[in-house]
């Protein structure tokens, strides 16, 4: 496409040689974006999900594409400019959806990075994070799951204890019918009851180890970045970081400023031009 803007400008080919590679490649790119693209994304994304049986891809790729296209030619609806001359599958009506989905999707992602590259390279926004403090976390999580295993050393003891007494209850010669009924109530009472509570030990537990490996994580990982912000390149982008913070403050500035005038200027501007005619009829 940039070779046929050079060939226009210098005039090489034929106008008509020109104007239907132009038409061609317009299409070719047109059909890679809005067909070939979005379908095999579809079918990857669908291939990577386990659940979805080999046989169901194809047609349920297809199905997601339909409702893409549905939904891709309902949006264009309010912003193209229709014309008599121009039909659904002309040029027209594909550049418009993908140029003004294209600069919104543009907008957003560059707005995003403009405010999280500050966020995650600067060392302002960095928590300081020593290595004693990683350490210590990770010690905190190794005592906690020592806490668990021992928990359920202790249930897998006091299900075999349960076990064995059982086993030892069929011996009537030992003692009489009601010693060894109250001996075996209480003691199964008494060893359900105290399963019952190491079990909700080591959930919570279970869920206290799953909090402190996140912060462990976080904390080896800012640990990281202030190692990396250290480095010539780290101070690098610090610096790339205030830069890119002071010019969206500038960009937000003068948006606003121009919001605020913009009003007042086209007035101005409108009551200059109609002095300026009214000028010029009265000196005819």
């Amino acid at each position: 496409m940039f070779e046929l803007i050079i060939f226009e400008i210098v005039g090489v080919l034929d106008a008509s040689s020109r104007y239907l590679h132009w038409n061609v490649g317009l299409y070719l790119i047109l059909f890679m974006l809005i067909v070939i693209i979005p379908f095999y994304i579809s079918y990857f994304i669908l291939s990577n999900i386990r659940f979805v049986q080999q046989k169901m891809i194809r047609p349920l790729t297809i199905i997601i594409w339909l409702v893409y296209i549905y939904l891709f030619w309902k949006l264009g609806d309010p912003f193209p400019i229709l014309s008599p001359k121009q039909g659904i599958f002309s040029i027209e009506q594909g550049i418009s959806r993908i140029g003004v989905i294209g600069v919104t999707v543009m907008a957003l992602l560059s707005g995003f990075g403009a405010v999280n590259y500050p966020y995650t390279s600067m060392a302002y926004f960095m928590r300081y994070v020593t290595t004693a403090d990683v350490y210590s976390t990770e010690k905190r999580l190794l005592q906690t799951i020592d806490m668990i295993l021992v928990k359920k050393k202790r249930i897998a003891l006091a299900k075999k204890g349960d076990l064995s007494n059982s086993g030892k209850g069929k011996n009537f010669n030992s003692q009489s019918i009601w010693g060894l009924l109250k001996n075996v109530t209480s003691g199964t009472l008494g060893m359900t009851e105290n399963i019952k509570n190491l079990k909700q030990e080591i959930v919570a537990l279970e869920e206290f180890s799953r909090q402190l490996f996140l912060e462990a994580h976080d904390m080896q990982n800012m640990r990281e970045r202030l190692d990396w912000a250290k480095t010539w390149r780290g101070k690098y982008f610090n610096c790339l970081g205030y830069f890119f913070s002071l010019y969206c403050m500038w960009k937000i500035f003068i948006v606003s400023c121009i919001a605020e005038l913009s009003s007042k200027l086209i007035n101005h501007l409108a009551s200059l031009l109609i002095n300026i005619l009214k000028m010029f009829l009265t000196s005819h």
